[in-house]
């Protein structure tokens, strides 16, 4: 009786603890609606009264400091703040497609966005990356420092052709290139230095991967025929609902690695997937690759699989716009 009790008793806790969290949530949301909106009609009168030269830029500050002496306990309208709503409003009153989104996400993260990223396709893209994975302020700035639009964009996946039929499911979620600038690794390492590493800094890895990854493992056994076989970091994906077997090459990507990979997820397939689960994905992440070389090893693969490549410093941001804006030009170019 007891123990039905406590057990019932805790059901309880647990619905009105989940209760609590849902609705601390639907709060918040609806605070940072209203901030938004504020913070929107605020720079909008801003803009439009120094573009109708009302106002001088010296009387933004004069306001401040009015705000600072009638109502001391108001926080957050020092003249840089209000400069910043001007700003925000003018970068996106032209932009409509944006103003539901902008109000997901904090001021805070809208001001690194606004401030940091130079086209709107840049801030869309981090806009929704932020809503999606949830960044803090500091994994937000570290994905604008790592060229993760530039990397998206530019990165043309060389997946199998099982894996293409899968698309565009996994278009927005496996990449060409991965950043591991958090390592701390020295240009020469072992792979199992890279393990070990990577193991240590999961969460930051998982941030760079994406949040549906969950961590299952490191060097997991499969056990075939007498023979055990290990590999290197297994995961699942949530979204996906499939493991993902995940290969460590510290040297440049070989023909013969893929079929390392594939047995591991025939194992994977036949002795570990559960029945409601989709086949198993392999990603083999190397520290160089010719890029012609995975495309013939993969043009004929019956795996889901694909082959990316590692880098352990921050990419240079100028070359990868510098690039983007190429490629983009010739499109426009074709299209005329």
């Amino acid at each position: 009786m007891v123990e039905n009790f406590l057990s019932d008793t805790s059901q309880d806790f647990e619905k009105l603890l989940h209760y609590i969290q849902q609705k601390q949530i639907h709060v918040f949301q609806k605070i940072n609606t209203a901030l938004i909106d504020l913070y929107w009609e605020l720079g909008k009168t801003l803009s439009e009264k120094v573009k109708n030269n009302e106002w001088g830029k010296s009387v933004i500050t004069e306001f401040a400091k009015y705000i600072t002496l009638n109502a001391p306990d108001i926080k957050g309208f020092s003249d840089k703040n209000l400069w910043r709503m001007k700003q925000f409003y003018e970068t996106y009153v032209d932009h409509p497609e944006l103003s539901a989104l902008l109000r997901e996400i904090p001021w805070t993260h809208n001001t690194i966005v606004f401030s940091r990223c130079k086209s709107t396709e840049e801030r869309m893209f981090y806009i929704k990356r932020c809503i999606c994975e949830k960044y803090s302020t500091r994994n937000l700035e570290r994905q604008i420092n790592a060229s993760l639009y530039e990397r998206t964009q530019l990165g043309d996946e060389k997946l199998s052709a099982v894996m293409r039929e899968l698309e565009p499911s996994t278009k927005h979620i496996f990449r060409n290139s991965y950043v591991l600038e958090f390592l701390g690794l020295p240009e020469e390492h072992s792979e199992s230095d890279l393990q070990k590493e990577l193991v240590k800094q999961i969460k930051k890895f998982i941030i760079e991967l994406g949040k549906d990854f969950l961590f299952i493992d490191q060097e997991y056994k499969l056990q075939v025929g007498n023979s055990d076989f290990y590999i290197d970091l297994l995961f699942y994906h949530r979204e996906l609902q499939c493991l993902v077997a995940l290969e460590l090459k510290t040297d440049k990507f070989k023909p013969e690695h893929m079929g390392q990979l594939n047995f591991y997820l025939e194992a994977l397939d036949r002795d570990v997937r559960k029945s409601h689960e989709n086949p198993s994905i392999g990603i083999l992440l190397c520290r160089d690759k010719d890029e012609e070389v995975v495309e013939y090893a993969l043009s004929r693969n019956l795996k889901p699989s694909m082959v990316a490549e590692y880098h352990l410093q921050l990419p240079d941001k100028k070359m990868l716009q510098e690039k983007l804006h190429q490629i983009l030009d010739r499109r426009e170019s074709s299209m005329k």
